[in-house]
């Protein structure tokens, strides 16, 4: 076997694993967060093993062997989260079994994260509009979004970027025609599928199938702009949906 050959099949059974959802503005934030390299990795793991392992509550040895540090180290680390509230642990009951668990609750970590998005001062899109190919470019327009991905208008911030930006890769093609068919079909207007994307984010389930709960959600509800989503998003978090 070529040594090229054995490169691609080693790395085909690596990602055989699977692949963790990581919010790409978590690695964009976590500096500005105040928080270490270590930390952020611990948080990363913490997502590892609630998405790959349905393990929400990973003991200290298991994060000792997976980060490659002491016991102490990893419970000092551990103990800054949750003092600064970026992580929480919850008692859960098993509905079926009756037995009392516990699992680590990441709400503030992306509540924080949602804070930067949403006050301006963590761009939705990676980089500055200096630093983007061809300069300042306008805000997401409605206008942009009849092309595909292949065709858009020269200059314009669409949707396609701004998901691929959050995604951190590039949007299969069933991707980008999801999109086009929440804006085209479905009639939701550019900004609500950008604030559907952002609770997302906050809820740390970047994937399509949730947002597109989301937009449902709101299409049942009767929402049809940012304001009414933003009203609804409030009503139920204070449990008054």
């Amino acid at each position: 076997m070529s040594e090229r050959a054995a490169l691609a099949r080693g790395l085909a059974e690596a990602y055989m694993d699977g692949a963790v959802s990581l919010p790409y503005a978590l690695l964009r934030s976590y500096r500005m967060l105040g928080l270490t390299d270590t930390e952020c990795m611990l948080l990363i793991q913490l997502l590892a093993y609630r998405q790959l392992e349905q393990n929400e509550f990973p003991t200290m040895e298991q994060l000792q062997e997976r980060l490659g540090m002491s016991q102490a180290e990893v419970g000092k680390t551990m103990q800054r989260l949750l003092k600064m509230g970026f992580i929480a642990i919850d008692d859960v009951v098993d509905p079926i079994s009756g037995v009392q668990s516990e699992r680590y609750n990441l709400a503030g970590l992306f509540s924080r994260i949602a804070d930067l998005l949403s006050s301006g001062e963590l761009p939705l899109r990676a980089g500055t509009a200096s630093e983007r190919p061809g300069g300042p470019q306008p805000a997401v327009r409605g206008s942009a979004l009849g092309a595909g991905p292949a065709n858009r208008p020269g200059g314009e911030t669409d949707l396609y970027s701004v998901f691929e930006q959050e995604f951190g890769r590039p949007l299969t093609p069933m991707e980008c025609e999801t999109i086009a068919n929440w804006y085209d079909q479905d009639g939701y207007p550019a900004e609500l599928i950008l604030f559907a994307l952002k609770e997302a984010v906050f809820a740390g389930k970047l994937h399509f199938r949730y947002i597109d709960r989301i937009l449902l959600e709101w299409s049942r509800n009767r929402v049809e702009s940012v304001d009414d989503a933003r009203a609804h998003v409030q009503k139920f978090r204070s449990g008054k949906g």
